[in-house]
């Protein structure tokens, strides 16, 4: 890297956030530089203080936060103390922020071509035509298929991982000086993840752009980053080049987080194949309307089961249909063609209570467990709601299930009392597993359940949802773009593609002989990391 000043220094920076009429430091004197053309990834776990650092520097914390000390220069000039007026005209242009929750991050009233153009059009003499010719090229360049329908959609027509897209491609609009990547892969299959990553390093190399990738997948930051900062409590525990941090880690909390970066299967009863399938989904179509008559075949004639006690994983790039094919298995929409089967019950012909009722033997888990969450209610009341809905009990016996329940996803009964604000992400997918656990159901429909927490919480999260089948025999449906999770957590896997199946059958056998050029490209894509050290380390 070139030895000139820094493009960005960070110099003591601390930070705090009021709670009530309490401030509370959560980033301790913490000093870092970005070079022209450097990507430094922060990896560390949920509340270490990665976000907010990475806020502050281009001046968004949120409105209780406050800067207790610290300079934050870009090219040697402290932009620390500037007014929101002055980093407005900043933003996009010199820095941008790629932020991680797609769904809360675009208006919901606009298209996503015009959230696009905006950028262009504060910033760029370009004309309305040729502004849209440059949206389109952008969304194509992210990856974003149909690129030139996408730009009349809404965010609610789109996935997760699209509307992902869709904020690169407004970071990427103006190629700035610096980006800030908070999690900007987490949502995305691992194909397109590379894509992403592959366009970062070329703007890199073209351009001379920094990246500062906030990320809790060491695995990627480890093949990524030019150097790797581990957060912890809101400080540096230990900064290194990346080859170096990952070979020969210092402290104790590094070899840590690499052991947990590399998933480790628990040993487990086997699946029970001789008994008829928990789930058979046998010729699914499904379309959508798009306007202007046009329609969005999003499944087609999609097949596959589901072994009792086992767990099973739908896999494939953003849009290619997982989340729908969840959705029509809830009975939270219809198929146009085809039939499921959930255990042993046809669904097709449900209404009413009927279907009501089925959705106890089917319980949903969230990939935004914050979202699902009501921050109105306290987690006792989370938990509890599914039990008021589904049965006459006594307070007392929702009290006993609730605890009872609250304790074997391995949350302290006291948290009962706290609001859904108060936890961390690991401890609010544990609530969002508690509720769904409440009712006692056969199968677990988990989406994305994993991808936004840190590696040491996904590791514990796995190893609970293992732990939890092991001793209910639980059936699991695994909706996930993390191939390395699925190499570890599943039984079988479904590969789906532009809504249909290119490829199912048994892991073991799919990950060592891919019969399908897709699922090898998959495959491919798959950050390549083992852990160096053992667990004792």
């Amino acid at each position: 890297m070139s030895a000139s000043a820094p493009l960005l220094a960070v110099e003591h920076l601390s930070l705090s956030y009021r709670s009530g009429h309490q401030w509370r430091q959560v980033v301790h004197d913490v000093s870092f530089e970005l070079q022209a053309g450097e990507m430094v990834a922060l990896v560390g776990e949920s509340g270490s203080g990665k976000t907010t650092t990475a806020q502050a520097i281009i001046g968004l914390m949120a409105e209780n936060g406050r800067r207790d000390g610290g300079a934050i220069r870009l090219n040697g000039e402290d932009i620390a103390d500037w007014s929101q007026t002055r980093l407005d005209r900043l933003r996009g242009v010199r820095i941008s922020l790629v932020p991680q929750d797609p769904g809360n991050s675009l208006n919901p009233v606009k298209t996503v071509g015009a959230q696009v153009d905006e950028i262009l059009r504060l910033h760029t003499a370009l004309n309305g035509e040729a502004r849209r010719s440059r949206v389109v090229e952008l969304l194509t360049r992210v990856g974003l298929s149909h690129p030139q329908q996408r730009v009349d959609q809404y965010p609610h027509q789109l996935s997760g991982g699209m509307k992902q897209r869709v904020l690169i491609a407004i970071a990427l609009a103006l190629s700035p000086d610096i980006i800030i990547a908070d999690e900007p892969t987490s949502a995305l299959d691992v194909t397109v993840q590379k894509r992403i990553l592959d366009l970062l390093d070329a703007l890199r190399r073209e351009s001379g752009t920094a990246v500062l990738f906030v990320t809790h997948d060491l695995a990627l930051a480890a093949e990524r980053a030019d150097r790797i900062m581990v957060f912890r409590h809101g400080e540096i525990q230990e900064s290194a080049p990346a080859a170096q941090l990952v070979g020969a880690p210092q402290h104790p909390y590094t070899r840590q987080l690499l052991w947990d970066a590399a998933p480790h299967r628990v040993a487990r009863p086997a699946p029970d194949r001789l008994a008829t399938p928990a789930i058979r989904a046998d010729g699914i179509g499904k379309s959508f309307a798009l306007g202007k008559n046009r329609r969005l075949q999003a499944l087609h004639n999609v097949s596959f089961q589901v072994a009792r006690a086992s767990t099973h994983a739908l896999v494939g790039e953003s849009g290619s249909g997982k989340t729908t094919l969840a959705r029509i298995l809830l009975g939270f929409e219809r198929a146009d063609s085809g039939s499921v089967t959930l255990d042993d019950t046809p669904i097709g012909g449900l209404r009413g209570d009927a279907l009501r009722q089925l959705r106890r033997k089917i319980q949903f888990v969230y990939q935004n467990p914050f979202a699902s969450l009501d921050p109105r209610q306290t987690l006792r009341q989370i938990i509890e709601e599914p039990l008021r809905n589904f049965e006459r009990l006594s307070a007392g016996e929702r009290r006993q299930r609730v605890e009872a329940v609250v304790e074997r996803v391995a949350l302290p009964v006291e948290m009962l009392s706290r609001g859904a604000r108060e936890l961390s992400g690991g401890q609010r997918q544990r609530v969002a597993l508690a509720r769904a656990l409440i009712l006692n159901p056969a199968i677990l429909v988990l989406d994305e359940a994993t991808s936004a927490l840190d590696v040491t919480v996904q590791a514990q999260i796995l190893q609970l949802l293992q732990q939890l089948q092991n001793e209910l025999g639980l059936t699991y449906l695994f909706i996930t773009h993390d191939l390395a999770t699925v190499r570890h957590m599943a039984d079988s896997v479904t590969v789906l593609r532009a809504g249909e199946v290119v490829e199912s059958g048994d892991v073991v056998t799919l990950f060592a002989a891919p019969q399908h050029a897709y699922t090898r490209e998959l495959i491919a894509a798959i950050p390549q990391f083992t852990s160096p050290i053992k667990a004792s380390a």
